[in-house]
Order: structure tokens, then C-alpha cells, then sequence
């Protein structure tokens, strides 16, 4: 007699503060998934504006969900982690989404390969009215693309527990590279895996913290290359691959001051990435022409140039949601 397979169980942890008019969609994305059994837990910092009601609404398929002050979003995201229960685990913000089957084709991904602590899928970013801005494909990184900034949209990743259980939590050192860090942590322990589908929707708004807060990145981007430097396990590797790491990190620093309207510095940046390892300087050509075309009051030439690339490659089209989760319409 041959006994069914049991499927993991997984948790989804939602850290949640004043989103009500992104946190329904949500919602049901995790719950309009086709993967069972779910244990979805949100993690609310104390609401004021009308989120609270939104949750409610949903409660009863919640497993478990609160409303408190909190420290921010390490707090909230390491509250549902110690609570959740499941083999596999991720968080998705309150203002992302889960593209349909997500979380089944993931589950399958870490069955299928024992030896990884975590997969990812593609993601896609859109703007505060669901209009597409971009398509992020990924491949499967190693830790040295990790420690070199090749950075991945943070709710196309889910993990296995035991693995979170060995690196621990996320830091409190951390408010923008807090899930990169913990990333780097499970690739250092063992593989980790892409899969060629795209899994969640991350939104890019006014209110959205990497938009609000880009110049911190690169304060903490520069307090994790000097921890990985001092660290056992990661000091080896970077002082083998110093210039590559050094180059990357200045990459990384002028694409976040590009997004803080910095061009000048951001030009800067780009030509000391250059001079360090001119292969990441050829990598990001395209930044330091938006950069230098910025500083000089030319930037609608370029984001002009960009936005029809985009339409000529995606249309213009714009996220749904419909019974199965968000979708691209257009």
C-alpha cells in the first residue's frame, strides 16, 4: 500500500505598517495560492490607517496575526519567524505580491534539491498603480556574487528552516541590506538555487522604504563588505577576489545615489568601479551614461530612451489581480 506524500508545511510571515491601500492584495496572494498546507502569519507594527479593518477581514485564515508597537521591520519580520512553525519559510511585505503557483513551484524547487538552503524565482517590479517598471531575471548566484552586490528582489526568496535555525535571524545592524545579509549567510553555508519562473511582484512607490531611504544602503552596504572581511568564514574570499568586491561595491553605490537624484557622485563612483576592476565598470556602462547625462541636466534623455525599451520589450502593461494572484495585463 503506497502512503501519499506529506507536503511541507510554509510559513509566510507579512510585516505590516500603514499600508491599507496595498495590503489586501497582499493578502490574497498568499491566500490565493494553490499550494496547502500555508501558515500565514502578519506581523502588524500598530496601524492607524485602516489596515487594521483590512487584516480583520481575513483573520479567520490567518493562523496567527497582531497589532503592537514594534521596532521596525527586523522586529516584526524575526517576531513571525520564531513563531512560524514550517519546514519552508519567507516573508512578503505589505506592499509586494505573490505571482500565482509561487509558492508550490518553490516548494517543489527544495524538494527536488535537498542540498540548497533556499531557492529564488524572478521577480517583477511595478509602481504604485501596478504599472510595470521592470522584469528582474536572475541565475543561481554563489556567495562571491552575493558579497559583490548582485542583490535579488527580496519576496522571490524562500528558505528552509533548518538552514535559518544555523545562520540565525535577521540582523538588527541592518534596515536596507537586512535580507541581502541574510542571504549571504545562507549562501555560506551551502548552495543556494535559482529557478527561471517569475514569483513575486515588488512595488516601487513614494512611501516604499527603498525609495524613501536610498542613501542609507550604501552606509551598510560598506558595514557588510567590513564584517564579511572580519568574519572567518567569508575573510578568505574576499581578500582572494579584493578588487572584484571593492568595484562592486562602488557599482552598488552609484545605483543607489543614481536613485537618489546624486549624479555627480554617482559618476564618481562609476569611475572609481572603473579603476578598481574594469570589468565591472563595462558591466554598468549603462549607469554612468545615466549618471553623467544627469548631472548635466540631460537625465529625459536617457529615461526616455529607457521607456522605450521597455514598451518595445513588455508593452505597456500593468498588474492585475485576478482568483489566481496578480497578473500582467496589457
Amino acid at each position: 500500500m503506497t502512503q501519499s506524500r506529506v507536503e511541507p508545511l510554509v510559513s509566510i510571515i507579512t510585516p505590516s505598517f500603514n499600508q491599507a491601500e496595498f495590503i489586501e492584495q497582499t493578502l490574497q496572494s498568499v491566500l490565493q495560492q494553490d499550494y496547502a498546507p500555508i501558515e500565514y502569519l502578519v506581523i502588524d507594527g500598530g496601524s492607524t490607517d485602516g489596515s487594521i479593518r483590512v487584516i480583520e477581514k481575513y483573520s479567520d485564515r490567518l493562523a496567527y496575526w497582531v497589532s503592537e508597537p514594534d521596532q521596525g521591520q527586523v522586529d516584526a519580520i524575526n517576531k513571525g519567524l520564531r513563531r512560524a512553525t514550517g519546514e519552508i519559510v519567507a516573508w512578503i511585505n505589505s506592499d509586494d505580491m505573490y505571482v500565482a503557483g509561487a509558492i508550490s513551484e518553490a516548494v517543489a524547487a527544495l524538494q527536488a534539491h535537498q542540498d540548497v538552503g533556499m531557492v529564488y524565482g524572478d521577480g517583477i517590479m511595478v509602481d504604485g498603480n501596478n504599472k510595470l517598471l521592470d522584469l528582474h531575471a536572475y541565475r543561481t548566484y554563489d556567495v562571491l556574487d552575493l558579497l559583490c552586490f548582485d542583490v535579488l528582489l527580496q519576496p522571490t526568496v524562500f528558505m528552509r528552516r533548518e538552514v535559518l535555525d544555523k545562520v540565525g535571524l535577521l540582523s538588527d545592524q541592518y534596515h536596507m541590506v537586512l535580507d541581502h545579509d541574510l542571504w549571504i549567510r545562507i549562501a555560506s553555508e551551502g548552495p543556494i538555487l535559482h529557478i527561471p519562473s517569475f514569483w513575486a511582484v515588488e512595488r516601487t512607490h513614494e512611501g516604499a522604504k527603498t525609495v524613501a531611504m536610498t542613501g542609507t544602503f550604501i552606509e551598510e552596504a560598506r558595514e557588510l563588505i567590513r564584517r564579511a572581511e572580519e568574519s572567518s568564514v567569508l575573510g578568505d574570499l574576499i581578500r582572494a577576489n579584493e578588487r572584484k568586491v571593492r568595484a562592486s561595491y562602488h557599482a552598488f553605490a552609484a545605483r543607489r545615489m543614481i536613485d537618489g537624484g546624486e549624479h555627480r557622485k554617482a559618476t564618481s563612483e562609476i569611475f572609481n568601479a572603473s579603476i578598481t576592476d574594469p570589468r565591472i565598470g563595462l558591466r554598468y556602462w549603462y549607469k554612468a551614461v545615466q549618471a553623467s547625462l544627469s548631472a548635466v541636466g540631460l537625465e529625459r534623455f536617457f529615461l526616455g530612451y529607457r521607456k522605450l525599451r521597455r514598451r518595445l520589450q513588455h508593452g505597456d502593461r500593468h498588474m492585475v489581480m485576478t482568483e489566481r494572484g496578480p497578473e500582467l495585463t496589457g
